[in-house]
């Protein structure tokens, strides 16, 4: 796995331009109707209404609201303690800071009760700046209705121009599928912020979009964190393909119990450890000998932890189906390896993968899987399964993929995902 130590400035998405225009369609509003508010107020609200989904917004414009009403209405009630009940004592006397201290608890309390406790904090704001920094102004009570129109207007103007959407078609009959390593994920091994806002909205308005990966099921968790996929992804590079929300796996590509036993038997001739990868009731089963490098070692102390990996040393062969062999050695080793598989009449229809190790200096690996197993015969199943027919691959390797992802341009793969799935009407076809 490659990390690099440069990067591409991110993009300027939709958001950000929506939240300038929010903020200037403000002024324009003050400017002609509205001279005697406070504008920050409204802009505060109408960037907070700027969200990457419409019910994003909604959710956020009901909490601006809430927020707002709570607040105003204790700081209203305060406001008229103040005068009526302990006369004398504003400014920040001591009965009066007791008064405010106490009504924070009714504020935030009354949140809870609306069962709305993310709106507390802009409770608390707005009565605040009602009690602390308002209550010597001329006509507190002004300030409380206008504090109160101020952010409705801001949550108006934020929920129109977060509306606004070009006219685009929704291309709803294309498979997409991206690579995970150099391709989709950046250096840190997660989505940036802007695919992972982007390919979730595209993801909820119907794009089929997928990944194909290397990785075993296990190693996909963490980095699709957050994503709502929903179509199977491709792992373990063809050799399955895995339901993420379901957490069951949809087909598999075994090697049979025959040739996997010839395949040990071969294998324990160099006197070397191999890692086993079953599938035993939709959990993947990692079967090993002893490890004999530090590779292996460092391997296994790094995976074996998780909850969706599990490793034995038992023999479960009989009980599980094999989906691949992996072996981790010296260049040199694996080389002797790949070279006495080929001459075996035995291991002629198995897919064998050679590449050198990332992570590891001087090491490679060999990876042993069904003759079937290939990412082009899951994409098959997966057209017959969706009865989708034109596909659109993402990769970073030239000539392989429909979409060339370049490194430090892993945006690429969800810009070109927006322009496809969403083109603007007037895009010819």
């Amino acid at each position: 796995m490659k990390h690099h130590t440069k990067g591409k400035l991110p993009g300027i998405g939709m958001r950000i331009i929506k939240s300038s225009v929010a903020v200037f369609c403000c002024f324009l509003f003050y400017s002609f109707f509205r001279r005697e508010g406070i504008i920050f107020y409204s802009q505060l609200a109408a960037l907070w209404c700027i969200q990457p989904q419409w019910k994003n917004t909604l959710s956020k414009a009901l909490q601006r609201t809430v927020g707002t009403l709570t607040g105003a209405m204790f700081g209203l009630m305060v406001l008229l303690i103040d005068q009526n009940l302990i006369p004398g004592t504003r400014g920040g006397e001591f009965a009066y800071a007791v008064l405010v201290a106490a009504m924070i608890i009714g504020v935030i309390y009354v949140t809870l009760l609306l069962r709305k406790k993310d709106a507390s904090y802009f409770s608390c704001v707005v009565f605040l700046s009602i009690v602390v920094i308002h209550i010597g102004d001329a006509n507190p009570y002004l300030f409380v209705f206008n504090r109160v129109m101020d952010t409705m207007i801001g949550i108006i103007i934020g929920m129109l121009v977060n509306s606004v959407r070009l006219p685009r078609r929704k291309e709803k009959d294309i498979l997409f599928i991206s690579g995970m390593d150099d391709t989709l994920l950046t250096e840190g091994q997660q989505l940036s912020p802007y695919s992972l806002v982007e390919l979730n909205r595209m993801l909820a308005d119907g794009a089929n979009f997928t990944v194909s990966t290397m990785r075993t099921p296990a190693s996909l968790i963490e980095p699709l964190r957050g994503v709502k996929l929903k179509l199977p992804v491709i792992a373990m590079d063809g050799a399955v393909m895995y339901d993420l929300n379901k957490h069951e796996y949809l087909l598999a590509y075994v090697i049979s119990e025959e040739t996997a036993q010839k395949l040990r038997d071969f294998l324990d001739s160099f006197d070397i450890n191999y890692f086993m990868n079953l599938i035993l009731d939709d959990m993947l089963v990692i079967q090993y000998k002893d490890l004999k490098n530090e590779v292996e070692q460092d391997i296994y102390e790094k995976l074996h932890t998780s909850l969706y990996r599990n490793y034995t040393t038992r023999d479960l062969q009989q009980e599980s189906g094999c989906v691949y062999f992996m072996v981790v050695q010296p260049k040199d080793v694996i080389q002797n390896i790949y070279e006495a598989m080929v001459q075996r009449p035995e291991f002629q229809k198995l897919r064998i993968h050679v590449y050198d190790s990332d992570d590891y200096k001087g090491y490679a690996y060999i990876k042993i899987y069904n003759e079937n197993a290939t990412r082009e015969n899951m994409i098959a199943y997966l057209k017959q399964q969706t009865g989708l027919e034109k596909t659109v691959t993402f990769g970073s390797i030239e000539g392989k993929y429909d979409v060339l992802v370049k490194e430090y341009d892993h945006d690429k793969v969800v810009r070109t995902l927006k322009k496809m799935h969403e083109p603007l009407y007037w895009t010819f076809r």
